[in-house]
C-alpha cells in the first residue's frame, strides 16, 4: 500500500510502527459555528482511509480532536452573551449530527482541548527545561531556530520566512528573542476563559494542543498525521517542532493532506457570499450525496463544488442504490436457493472488480478509481442477474456491493419513504413540543424527518416541508 507523504514529497510504501496496527491523528474543527464543506472534506477523506485500513484487517486507533478554546469561540460567546463552553458544546453536538449524516464514523477518541490543559502545561514545562522554550511576562514562546529540522514538512527556509514570507508572528512581537518564535502559552485577557499555570493564568497556544492530545491518546510516535493542506504551515510544522523537541523522537512517519475545495471555481469565503455549511447542503441533498461527491476526485486534487456537480453525484449514487434495490427485489422472488455452476463461474469473475478497487485504494487512496470499480461491479451485477438467478448468487452480489461501498462510507440501503400523512403528524407533534418548550423533542423530530429526507422550514405562515 502506497501513500503520498508530504514530508518526503513522494509516494511511500506504508509500513506501520507496530504490525497490524495504525495510529492516526486527524486535526478536527474549531467549534464556533456549523461546520462548512471545507471542514467536511478531510472528515470524509480520512474516514475513508481509516475504513480501508480496517477492511484490510488493521486495528486503527483514530484520534480526531475538537478545538474548543479559541479566539473565534470567545468572540462568538461575547456576541451572544454566553460562555465559551456553551458555544463549543453546542457546536460539537451540531458537528456530530453532520458527521453522522455524512456517515463519518466516530473517532476512537474525540479529545477536547479544554480537558487536556494539564498535559499541555507539562509538555511546555519540558520544553522550557530542555531550552526549547522561554517565558516573558506570562507568555511562553518556542525557540524556532533551536529546532534544527524546522521547515522539513513545509519545505520552507527559516531565513526566507524572516525576510517576508507568511509570518509566524502572533502577539508580543517585541518580547520575543526572535520574530519567528511562536506562542505556547498566553496570559488571559479580560472576559476570556483561563487556566492556572506556572507562568500566568491563561490558555495554551493552538499548536501545542494537538501535540499533547496526539501524545496522550496515541503515544510519542504515530503512523499517520492528517489534515487539510492549509494546516501544513504553520500548524503541522509547529507540531513537529514541539513534539520532537519534547519527546526526542520522530513524531509522525507519514503526513497526509487533502487539497482545497472551491465553490463554483472560486475560493470559499464569507466576503464572496459563497460560504456553504454542511447543514445548508443537507437541506438540498442527502449528505450521502456530498460524501459521494467528495470521493469522486483524488483527495490531493483541488475539488470544485457546484450544484451541477452535486446533481451528477446524486445520479451516480442513485445508480448504485438502484442496483442494490434490484438485487433485493430479485431475492424476494428467487426460485432456486443454491448457485448453479454457471453462476459460481460468473461470481468468480467479480474478483477482478475487487482487485481493481483494492489497486485504486492502495495507490494513495485513489477513491475516484475505486468508485469506477464499483460502477463496473454495478454494471456486471445488472447484466448477470435476472428473474432466473438463484438466491445465493443474488445474495453474494449484494454482499460484495455492500462491502465495497461500506469501505467508501456509502450506504446502499434506501431510506424508507414517508407518506405525507406521517410527515404532517410529526410536524404537528413538533409544533406541540415547541409550544410546551420541549425543545429537545422538537429538535429530535426535525432530525428524524431530515434523516428520512424531509426538510422543514419555519415561516411566518407556519411550517413548510419539502423532500430533499
Amino acid at each position: 500500500m502506497k501513500l503520498y507523504n508530504t514530508l518526503s514529497k513522494r509516494k511511500e510504501e506504508f509500513t506501520p510502527l507496530e504490525e497490524g496496527k495504525v495510529r492516526m491523528y486527524v486535526c478536527g474543527p474549531t467549534v464556533y459555528n456549523f461546520i462548512h464543506i471545507g471542514n467536511a472534506r478531510p472528515m470524509i477523506v480520512f474516514d475513508t482511509v481509516r475504513r480501508y485500513f480496517e477492511y484490510k484487517g488493521y486495528d486503527v486507533n483514530y484520534v480526531s480532536n475538537f478545538t474548543d478554546v479559541d479566539d473565534k469561540i470567545i468572540k462568538k460567546a461575547i456576541e451572544e452573551g454566553v460562555t465559551s463552553d456553551e458555544i463549543s458544546k453546542r457546536y460539537i453536538a451540531e458537528c456530530k449530527k453532520d458527521m453522522e449524516g455524512m456517515n463519518v464514523k466516530p473517532a476512537t477518541t474525540h479529545p477536547l482541548a479544554t480537558e487536556e490543559i494539564s498535559g499541555m502545561i507539562e509538555m511546555i514545562s519540558a520544553l522550557i527545561e530542555k531550552g526549547y522554550a522561554y517565558e516573558k511576562n506570562g507568555t511562553v514562546y518556542f525557540r524556532t531556530r533551536k529546532f534544527s529540522d524546522y521547515g522539513k514538512l513545509s519545505h520552507k527556509n527559516l531565513d526566507d520566512l524572516r525576510s517576508g514570507e507568511r509570518s509566524l508572528l502572533v502577539t508580543g512581537e517585541d518580547e520575543k528573542e526572535d520574530p519567528l518564535d511562536f506562542v505556547l502559552w498566553k496570559p488571559k485577557k479580560e472576559g476570556e476563559p483561563s487556566w492556572e499555570s506556572p507562568w500566568s493564568d491563561g490558555r495554551p497556544g493552538w499548536h501545542i494542543e494537538c501535540s499533547e492530545m496526539s501524545k496522550k491518546y496515541l503515544g510519542e510516535q504515530i503512523d499517520i498525521h492528517a489534515g487539510g493542506e492549509d494546516l501544513v504551515f504553520p500548524h503541522h510544522e509547529n507540531e513537529i517542532a514541539q513534539s520532537e523537541a519534547a519527546n526526542g523522537k520522530e513524531f509522525a512517519k507519514y503526513w497526509m493532506h487533502n487539497a482545497f475545495l472551491n465553490i463554483d471555481n472560486r475560493k470559499m469565503s464569507k466576503s464572496l457570499g459563497n460560504f456553504r455549511t454542511v447543514r445548508e447542503i443537507s437541506e438540498q441533498f442527502d449528505l450521502q450525496v456530498l460524501r459521494f461527491f467528495m470521493l469522486s476526485a483524488h483527495y490531493r486534487s483541488p475539488l470544485n463544488f457546484s450544484a451541477d456537480l452535486m446533481e451528477a453525484s446524486k445520479s451516480g449514487l442513485e445508480r448504485i442504490v438502484n442496483a442494490a434495490d434490484h438485487l433485493r427485489f430479485l431475492m424476494g422472488n428467487a426460485k432456486a436457493e443454491k448457485m448453479s455452476d454457471e453462476e459460481a463461474a460468473a461470481y468468480a469473475k467479480t474478483e477482478e472488480y475487487v482487485k481493481a478497487f483494492e489497486t485504486a485504494m492502495e495507490d494513495d487512496f485513489n477513491t475516484a478509481d475505486a468508485v469506477a470499480a464499483v460502477f463496473d461491479l454495478v454494471k456486471y451485477s445488472n447484466t448477470t442477474s435476472n428473474e432466473g438467478s438463484s438466491k445465493e448468487y443474488l445474495e453474494k452480489l449484494l454482499a460484495l456491493l455492500t462491502k465495497l461501498t461500506d469501505v467508501l462510507g456509502l450506504t446502499v440501503e434506501r431510506k424508507e419513504e414517508m407518506l405525507d400523512a406521517e410527515i404532517e403528524k410529526l410536524i404537528e407533534e413538533r409544533q406541540a413540543a415547541r409550544k410546551a418548550k420541549d425543545f429537545a423533542r422538537a429538535d429530535a423530530i426535525r432530525d428524524e424527518l431530515l434523516e428520512k429526507g424531509i426538510v422543514l422550514k419555519d415561516t411566518r405562515e407556519g411550517v413548510q416541508w419539502k423532500r430533499a
